[in-house]
């Protein structure tokens, strides 16, 4: 199959950081000139965050990088070193490389733009460096298809902010949301221009997910009509065992619970509560790395907190063990003077041993520190807020479909932030298609009596309401009155609007999304995605989109609207349960915790002219 994402992702960064020849070979032997000793990199701010989690500083020196630097701060000359670039390719980036390269500031350029370039920018690149005569020092200017952040191989990020709000927003204009939409068809070009893989597209009908699956269609037919094209070699190299990939899109809308529902295991736990971005980690006295190079949190990461706690106990008491054996076996440890060399002499062997052996107690000791810390800062956020409160009482909502009524005014009265409030109360309007009216009274009066903003509640209030309309009205005339009044209070979304609320409501512990992916992935006949648009840039254009609908081994299933930790970890079970495990790869325009979800609600419940109170709703 194809290779994963962020594996894809460092051989081109490699390579570029090679000034894009062959690499040498790992080991270090041959094929380094004198031109690797010494490299300046030069990027923009996207192109660091997208560079960030793949690569390390210390992994840049290995590459022969002395020196990376933004191209929007002032740069000092170092006229004997060579640089690469890596840019999003916008007029403002070719002016600065010009007048780089007028100036003469290095050797010679290597020039990367993180994505196709369109012809205008190539052209006031190549206009400026002529005029200055100093297009003899570019040295050449290539398309790297990387305009996507990978988080790590089976989770990746378009970092385009706020899509929900611009896809929502009820006054935004057709030519922003084409925008968009094309914005994200062409960092999804780059994932599968990565992975070297034209995949089978499928997508529900209306909305963002048709609008993006189409873009992103007619940009693979568009490069499948060159030869060769990016997709060539891949193929003609795997050609035997390669099977394509389906890429499954959805909008955030078709579950909107998972977006703000809070959870109890260590990863969504560290994303939601502390500031964890990029795969780093700000405590207020320590930064720390969690990613792949981190054992503790690989192992750990899905685990419910209580869970996690215990393994890190666990962890420290064997270290405490492993430490008193070495000082035993090296006599240290009597009268507590440890590691005492006097009586050692014969000893050496054991003292090799017990030298040995510090290097990794320290490694040990250093992972269990940071899990300590972390899991006390997350616990500080637990007590101060009743997090597990509010885990349970969703948990009970969306997985039960029962509320304990006491518990959820309690809480709703109680400890926990605003957005704590806010988000549990919107997930009891996601987990009932009718709540008592009574009940919801309740709900709303604790909200407002903790002086929680109501816009984000009554959009989703709202929303619903359409939703039931919508579904209740059979006749075509009064539904189509219906879909014109929706889609002036919400520009695009009505048809993305989620197809009824049942699709909200969970079963068990498994989403919507982990199920209809899996749909997808058998290919079999079944009701919940026979109406799934299939799209195949492979096939001619004959309307039927082509035949190929499965099963498939490999998916990369796309949130158009942001992603989260909780459908990540779905996903990731899903490959594993399955017979033979799948390969299953999760990207998002974003990834949002709950908090940020709910601001991007709030925002447009406020666009919708939906304040705090409840009065100026429509009528139900």
């Amino acid at each position: 199959g194809a290779q994963p994402p962020q594996e894809a992702a460092l051989d081109l960064i490699t390579r570029m950081l090679h000034l894009n020849q062959q690499q040498p070979s790992p080991d270090g032997g041959g094929g380094e000139g004198d031109e690797e000793a010494y490299k300046i990199l030069v990027m923009d701010g996207p192109c660091i965050s997208l560079l960030s989690p793949v690569l390390r500083v210390g992994d840049l020196r290995k590459h022969g990088v002395t020196l990376h630097l933004n191209i929007d701060k002032a740069r000092q000359q170092v006229a004997d070193a060579p640089a690469v670039y890596l840019v999003r390719p916008t007029p403002a980036n070719a002016d600065r490389i010009a007048a780089d390269a007028a100036a003469g500031l290095y050797a010679s350029f290597h020039v990367n733009f993180s994505t196709s370039v369109p012809r205008p920018v190539l052209d006031r690149l190549a206009a400026a460096t002529a005029a200055s005569r100093s297009a003899h020092r570019v040295a050449r200017v290539a398309d790297q298809y990387l305009d996507f952040v990978c988080l790590e191989d089976g989770l990746f990020s378009l970092a385009q902010p706020r899509a929900y709000v611009a896809l929502n927003d009820p006054a935004a204009a057709d030519s922003d949301i084409t925008s968009l939409v094309e914005a994200v068809a062409l960092g999804l070009f780059c994932v599968v221009a990565t992975l070297g893989a034209v995949p089978i597209i499928r997508c529900a009908r209306g909305g963002p997910a048709e609008m993006v699956a189409a873009a992103l269609d007619a940009r693979l037919r568009d490069h499948l009509l060159a030869k060769p094209n990016l997709f060539t070699e891949a193929a003609s190299s795997a050609a035997s065992s390669f099977q394509r990939p389906v890429l499954c899109l959805f909008d955030r809308n078709f579950e909107l619970s998972v977006g703000i529902q809070h959870d109890w295991s260590y990863r969504p736990l560290v994303h939601d509560v502390l500031s964890f971005k990029l795969n780093k980690l700000k405590l207020p006295t320590e930064k720390y790395d969690l990613d792949d190079s981190d054992p503790f949190w690989v192992a750990n990461s899905w685990s419910p907190f209580p869970k996690v706690a215990e393994e890190i106990e666990a962890q420290l008491a064997k270290y405490k063990q492993d430490v008193d054996e070495v000082n035993q076996r090296t006599g240290g440890g009597r009268d507590g003077v440890e590691f005492d060399g006097t009586d050692l002499i014969g000893n050496t062997k054991h003292l090799m041993n017990a030298v040995n052996s510090l290097p990794e107690l320290t490694e040990r000791k250093k992972m269990i520190d940071k899990h300590t810390n972390i899991a006390t800062a997350l616990l500080g956020h637990i007590k101060e807020r009743s997090l597990d409160g509010y885990y349970e009482c969703e948990n009970d909502m969306l997985v039960n479909g029962t509320v304990d009524r006491n518990m959820l005014l309690s809480l709703l009265r109680g400890k926990g932030t605003k957005e704590d409030k806010l988000r549990l109360a919107v997930t009891y309007l996601l987990s009932f298609e009718a709540p008592p009216a009574s009940e919801l009274e309740q709900v709303e009066a604790a909200l407002r009596e903790s002086e929680v903003d109501m816009s984000a509640f009554q959009y989703v209030k709202r929303i619903k309401s359409l939703n039931t309309q919508f579904a209740a009205a059979s006749s075509t005339a009064s539904r189509s009155n219906i879909v014109d009044w929706a889609e002036k209070l919400y520009g695009q979304s009505i048809s993305a609007v989620t197809a009824g609320v049942k699709n909200l409501l969970s079963d068990g512990r498994q989403l919507a999304l982990t199920r209809t992916v899996e749909a997808l992935m058998e290919g079999k006949p079944n009701p919940e995605v026979d109406n799934y648009l299939l799209f195949d840039p492979r096939a001619p254009r004959s309307g039927t989109g082509g035949q190929f609908r499965g099963p498939f081994r490999e998916a990369i299933v796309f949130m158009i609207g942001g992603g989260n930790y909780i459908e990540y970890r779905s996903l990731v079970e899903l490959g594993q349960r399955s017979q033979p495990s799948k390969h299953v790869i999760y990207g998002a325009t974003e990834i949002l915790n709950g908090v940020e979800f709910i601001q991007q609600l709030a925002e447009l419940g406020q666009k919708a002219g939906l304040g705090g109170g409840s009065s100026n709703l429509p009528p139900q």
